[in-house]
């Protein structure tokens, strides 16, 4: 007979918990956490707006096996000969020509069209995309109201075309947000580690969402880190006040651990 994963870990109270996950922490934050997950794309470029955009990209397109997200975003910027910035804002009509044709998923050269010609308008008056999401239309500093707002300003283009939208989710319509609550985290959380860039300084840590997917919700719950029977944005919402609990000043670390933890005991399933 097969023991699960999980069997025996010893943890019995949120402290036992807290000390297992602190632990998983330092296991997975590290560099060589970066090889193999979609955050070595935007490591792949020094300058911020290289790293803005393809980190963006790469939290959108991350959707299905790590090595196929990575495999594609590395296409994408090759299409946009590895400078993604200069390619934004000097490109000419006929370079739109080497974006056709990209396809991940349910994401195409439509929805790539569009995301470049946002890029265009938005860093044609403002030097990081930080702004999008920093400057809340309601004047709120809450990473809840800041999506909302980034949703709305990503779409107030005249030309959105209305397939696009199911790219970028919204608090608002109870999603999860994973992706763009994963490439928060990447732009800014600060530590040693190397992974995450803190290059973003109007949103700290604290005000961070924790990242949602199949692994981190999965394992939260066998943690009994999440009650709520449905996953969706209070579902995070739960979470990330759980993890607060943990740490209040950075609770978006433990995704480190959360996510590590779902990779690996999916890798012990297969070998047992």
């Amino acid at each position: 007979m097969h023991y699960s994963f999980w069997h025996n870990l010893g943890i019995d109270d949120l402290a036992g918990v807290k000390e297992f996950l602190d632990s998983k922490i330092y296991q997975y934050n590290n560099p060589n956490f970066i090889e193999n997950d979609p955050v070595c794309i935007p490591h792949g470029f020094s300058r911020q707006q290289d790293i803005e955009i393809m980190g963006f990209f790469a939290a959108i397109l991350a959707w299905g096996q790590r090595k196929t997200i990575i495999n594609k975003c590395r296409e994408l910027s090759a299409r946009m000969d590895n400078a993604p910035f200069d390619f934004v804002m000097h490109h000419r009509e006929l370079d739109l020509k080497h974006l056709l044709g990209f396809k991940h998923r349910t994401f195409n050269d439509t929805d790539l069209l569009y995301f470049i010609s946002f890029f265009k308008y938005h860093y044609s008056t403002h030097a990081s995309l930080e702004s999008a999401f920093s400057s809340a239309g309601d004047g709120s500093s809450n990473v809840e109201s800041m999506l909302n707002y980034f949703r709305s300003y990503f779409f107030s283009l005249p030309d959105f075309p209305l397939r696009t939208r199911k790219h970028i989710t919204a608090p608002s319509q109870k999603a999860t947000c994973k992706r763009l609550n994963m490439f928060l985290r990447w732009m800014v959380r600060h530590d040693d580690c190397g992974v995450d860039f803190g290059i973003w300084k109007r949103i700290t840590p604290a005000e961070l969402m924790c990242p949602c997917d199949l692994h981190v919700d999965r394992v939260s719950r066998k943690l009994k880190l999440i009650q709520r029977k449905q996953t969706d944005w209070k579902t995070v919402i739960e979470l990330t006040d759980m993890l607060k609990s943990f740490d209040p000043l950075d609770p978006v670390k433990y995704d480190f651990a959360l996510f590590g933890l779902g990779v690996e005991e999916k890798l012990h399933d297969k070998l047992i």
